[in-house]
């Protein structure tokens, strides 16, 4: 017989997502502000003694619930008569109904209680009062007038020929719906323009209808247009036709019409930039919450304003995705969007620790299990490994590298752990004659570094709260990186974190880099028909620029 399931504790991670929710509610903190100020001013005293505790507790209970004051009531002794009354009215009779047994199952005799409880009246909760403070599809819209809303968009629909949109019609639906232009896909979808072809105003009109009454923000309604049925959360290939459309109708992007083999590509690298960016759980379900926290849906609005996709760097930059799809391409030696350990370990002339390339594809950072067993990882975990190898101070790189520094996954990396990774950086600066330094004293000048709340045990928390989380990843398995490190001026070092968030991210500044080496050494071979060659715009014309785009053949 199997072993009986054991019982997760969701009610408590439920309540305590409540509670969670119910303290960052703004109302509640200004309360609390509140009770704070009249502490500390010595106005909120309690000087009745027990009594007044008591009836403060009452009152707090009364509130609050109302099922409080009824315990209280139960935990008083029942009272028991007037001494001076009857002694039948204090004493039970041997053989009164209330203290007699009675047989049980198996014969056996049970005792009924002898306590008796006094009703108490329930009346109606004052903590009816209470405002809502969770609102997992956001917070609805007090002067939200969705009649009004739903008239415009009939008006839209009735200059439209049987009042039936196509695809072609849906910019001008998704402005009378008050959303950016860009979800005009979404929406299509959603009212089944997918499988007929067309959208009928009263199918359109009942559909997003139902959405306005149970979506009331931008991120649930995003979420709400794009999730699968039955869903409250993105999955990747949710984003596909979403930015399909983007690729189909931008025209920053309008240069790619000549090359459809490569928008999979494109559209691959900005989904795997979204997860890396919003999905900062890394369950690979991005849900309204993720979404609200993050720019995505802001940068979804600057692409109907911004002609030049390059300018947003974030997520839909073409700049961006030739530099990673270029890297990759140079480590794909076969062409088959796939690497292993060998064509990974060529990245950067080998500056990456073989040990730690051992761990990347051991599964810790990486999410296709089947490929990962055929010991190959894809294109899209390669844009993983490329962004948080360039740029070690965001939150999602340091979790990043931090997973692969924590071989027993404990969630601390030891001494241990750290020599391990350590011995290998030695071995490198050896075999290029320089004098490695010893661990113990590595050891110290990371600590120094890092500073760890728990001596001796470094934490990820420790990690993001260091602005020179970078130095410390380098120093353990990129040989390259962290030699330039040494020979830098450390007090140059120090003035870098002072001003962090004040430039460009450091990726922002290897992909422009890479992207005008890349650039140059195309022009050079300009020449060569035979040459591998994918170009972005130069210019805010494309069409310009189309002279510029080859095909690669794969």
């Amino acid at each position: 017989m199997p072993p009986p399931q054991v019982l997760q504790p969701v009610l408590k991670l439920k309540v305590d997502e409540l509670f969670l929710n119910w303290l960052s509610d703004p109302e509640t903190q200004l309360v609390l502000k509140e009770y704070l100020d009249q502490i500390k001013n010595g106005q909120y005293r309690s000087s009745g003694g027990e009594n007044s505790l008591a009836d403060k507790s009452l009152s707090f209970n009364e509130n609050n619930n109302v099922a409080s004051q009824k315990n209280l009531v139960e935990k008083k002794p029942a009272s028991l008569g007037n001494p001076s009354g009857p002694a039948s009215n204090s004493t039970l009779p041997s053989g009164s109904n209330s203290n007699s047994r009675v047989p049980g199952p198996g014969g056996r005799l049970l005792r009924r209680s002898a306590q008796v409880r006094t009703e108490v009246p329930v009346t109606t909760a004052q903590s009816e009062n209470i405002p809502k403070f969770y609102f997992p599809q956001g917070r609805p819209q007090a002067n939200l007038n969705i009649d009004g809303l739903i008239s415009r968009i009939e008006k839209t629909f009735s200059q439209f020929p049987n009042e039936r949109a196509t695809i072609e019609d849906m910019g001008a639906v998704a402005k009378a719906c008050e959303c950016p232009l860009y979800w005009k896909v979404p929406l299509f979808c959603l009212a089944g323009g997918d499988r007929t072809g067309f959208v009928s105003v009263h199918k359109f009109v009942a559909v997003w209808r139902k959405t306005l009454q149970t979506c009331h923000d931008d991120a649930s309604k995003f979420v709400h247009l794009l999730a699968k049925p039955g869903c409250n959360y993105l999955e990747q290939d949710d984003f596909i036709p979403f930015l399909q459309d983007v690729v189909n109708s931008h025209a920053g992007l309008a240069f790619l019409k000549e090359a459809p083999d490569f928008h999979s590509r494109y559209i691959t690298t900005v989904i795997q930039r979204i997860f890396y960016n919003v999905n900062r759980s890394w369950t690979g379900k991005i849900t309204c919450n993720e979404l609200r926290k993050s720019n995505f849906l802001q940068n979804v609005v600057l692409l109907e304003q911004e002609e030049d996709v390059n300018q947003l760097t974030e997520y839909f930059s073409y700049e961006h995705f030739y530099v990673i799809y270029c890297k990759f391409w140079e480590l794909d030696s076969d062409h088959d969007l796939y690497i292993d350990q060998n064509d990974l370990a060529r990245h950067n002339d080998q500056a990456i620790s073989q040990r730690m390339i051992e761990r990347i594809f051991s599964g810790t950072v990486t999410r296709d299990r089947r490929v990962r067993k055929e010991g190959r990882i894809s294109y899209a975990d390669f844009v993983w490994f490329l962004i948080s190898e360039e740029d070690k101070k965001t939150d999602t790189s340091i979790e990043y590298w931090f997973r692969c520094m924590d071989l027993d996954g404990d969630g601390v990396l030891s001494m241990y752990e750290l020599e391990y990774f350590y011995e290998e950086q030695c071995q490198k600066l050896e075999a290029m004659a320089i004098e490695p330094l010893p661990f113990e004293d590595c050891l110290c000048q990371m600590f120094d570094l890092v500073k760890p709340e728990v001596e001796g045990k470094i934490t990820l928390r420790d990690l993001k709260r260091c602005k020179l989380s970078h130095i410390f990843f380098d120093t353990f398995f990129d040989i390259e990186k962290y030699l330039d490190h040494e020979q830098r001026d450390p007090f140059s070092v120090i003035r870098e974190a002072e001003t962090e968030g004040q430039e460009v991210s450091d990726w922002e500044k290897y992909a422009a880099e890479e992207y005008d080496i890349l650039v140059a050494e195309e022009a050079a071979n300009d020449q060569c028909n035979d040459v591998h060659k994918l170009r972005a715009p130069l210019h805010s014309d494309p069409s310009t620029c189309t002279r510029l785009l080859h095909d690669i053949r794969i």
